[in-house]
């Protein structure tokens, strides 16, 4: 398995595609501070404005562009021009109809082009929705002609279709709509960034990128530096030193790390046995693993199981 599908299918994930909004007129919406999610969004006609607040200029929204926000941060969506700003929340639940769809007329109703959004959210609440969401930039905003970008042209005609009306099999597919948008804003990310960040940036470059798949795809293998660099067609000490530089930790720190976070996983979504996770992730025996992962948590497997299950029982 690639590195970027090995850690979207540990994402415990609440994926949705459900709102659609259809304006026209002036309008400006602010929406407040969120934890752990990814909103995303395409715009099916017209212009937007987004602006993530206290991080500079307002970006430009055109058809057929799509925009992920990752940072949580509070931020406003407006017409082009913008209308006196309001609370967005707000407006949601005042003027969603019966079959979902948003809609809003501001100021100047009648004479401004219309605009319409599909939107919505993945809610990653697991330690690789983490190790994602620390190296994206908080605005990533992906235009219809970048390249790369013709999947997205495609599904956001399915977005408009999906969200124009409540369909049978509605949650469903919006679910796998809204996966496909991920993961393929994700690729137009990649291939256009200038250099991503971290993880993000090392899955991107073509040696260290190999070492990375190679280690995803065998957790369990006896992995060496001198393996890895290899499988890169690197040497030794270039492939450590430029591992480090674009992960910000050494190769088999970064193998024994990911090993945690997969066990982490098994632990707190699974009844698996602890002895099959120590096995599945390489270790030679339970004792082994729950040395190492009481090293680097804090706590054994066993505790850690029992202490995330009682925070995940919601109280009577």
């Amino acid at each position: 398995m690639d590195p970027l599908s090995d850690v979207l299918s540990m994402l415990t994930v609440n994926s949705t595609l459900s709102s659609r909004f259809e304006g026209r007129g002036r309008w400006a919406f602010r929406y407040p501070h969120y934890d752990s999610h990814i909103k995303l969004g395409g715009v099916l006609t017209g212009r937007v404005r987004l602006q993530i607040e206290n991080r500079g200029p307002a970006v430009l929204l055109e058809t057929g562009d799509f925009y992920l926000l990752t940072n949580g941060q509070p931020f406003t969506s407006s017409s082009d021009p913008p209308g006196p700003v309001q609370d967005g929340m707000q407006v949601s639940r005042d003027h969603r109809g019966p079959d979902g769809v948003l809609r809003y007329d501001g100021r100047g109703a009648g004479d401004a082009e219309p605009v319409s959004m599909a939107s919505g959210r993945f809610t990653l609440d697991s330690e690789a929705g983490e190790l994602l969401l620390r190296h994206l930039p908080p605005l990533i905003h992906l235009r219809a002609s970048d390249p790369g970008a013709r999947p997205l042209v495609g599904l956001l005609d399915l977005l408009g279709w999906e969200t124009a009306e409540m369909r049978p099999g509605a949650s469903i597919a919006r679910t796998n709509l809204a996966s496909l948008v991920l993961v393929q804003a994700l690729r137009v990310y990649l291939a256009n960034a200038p250099q991503p960040e971290g993880w993000l940036g090392a899955m991107a470059d073509a040696r260290i990128g190999q070492a990375l798949s190679r280690m995803h795809g065998d957790i369990a293998h006896p992995w060496t530096v001198e393996r890895l660099a290899q499988s890169a067609g690197m040497s030794r000490t270039a492939f450590a030193v430029r591992f480090k530089a674009l992960t910000g930790s050494t190769p088999l720190d970064y193998l024994g790390g990911w090993r945690m976070t997969v066990a982490r996983n098994a632990l707190r979504h699974s009844d698996e046995a602890i002895a099959r996770i120590a096995e599945r992730i390489g270790y030679q025996s339970e004792t082994a693993f729950s040395a190492a992962f009481r090293r680097m948590v804090g706590e054994s497997p066993g505790r850690f199981r029992t202490l995330s299950r009682g925070a995940a029982t919601p109280s009577a």
